[in-house]
């Protein structure tokens, strides 16, 4: 039997708010690269800054013999040579995160050696201000976020051809990677 409604049928599914999740009509995929952009920058920069502390001495650093004699006093077995790793995956990892490059490696390179500083410099409190990881915290979160979402559309891995297109299981294979290698190397701390 004819119905006497409007021909137009409405929607079985009611549509999502503008702007409520990616690829939506209203949301410009730009406005995601241009943030994971920012973040990668600004994360991988930072990274690079406290590498280049721990290498050259830059920033008000502590050069290879600094950082060799603060690693020794945590425990770390060949101290300055766990200082030029911990430099070099800062620097590194940070540089290459930055532009994007091999972009789920560089925020593990992050995520591993920020893992260490939480764990060294732990005082059971989370503000800064009490000598609190709150930095450290936010390293972690931000290199295993970028890790897992992959670095956007600006940047290098956009035109390597195995990691064009990133893959969550390649963000969550560095998360992983980051975790172990954290954990041997706390597990040689003496």
């Amino acid at each position: 039997m004819p119905s006497s409604s409007p021909s137009t049928t409405a929607p079985t599914t009611a549509p999502a708010a503008a702007g409520a999740f990616p690829g939506s009509a209203a949301t410009s995929p730009h406005a995601y690269d241009a943030g994971l952009l920012l973040l990668r920058l600004v994360l991988g920069l930072t990274m690079a800054g406290h590498g280049s502390q721990k290498l050259f001495g830059w920033f008000g650093g502590g050069g290879i013999d600094g950082t060799g004699a603060f690693f020794e006093m945590k425990g770390y077995p060949a101290a300055k040579l766990m200082a030029v790793v911990a430099g070099l995956t800062e620097f590194g990892g940070g540089l290459a995160l930055a532009v994007g490059l091999l972009a789920p490696l560089a925020a593990a390179a992050i995520l591993g050696t920020m893992i260490n500083a939480i764990v060294v410099t732990w005082s059971g409190s989370f503000f800064a201000m009490k000598g609190g990881s709150e930095y450290e915290i936010l390293l972690i979160v931000a290199a295993a976020a970028l890790a897992l979402t992959g670095p956007g559309s600006y940047a290098v891995d956009r035109y390597l051809p195995v990691v064009r297109s990133h893959r969550l299981s390649y963000g969550a294979g560095a998360v992983l990677l980051a975790l172990v290698t954290a954990g041997v190397v706390l597990l040689i701390r003496s």
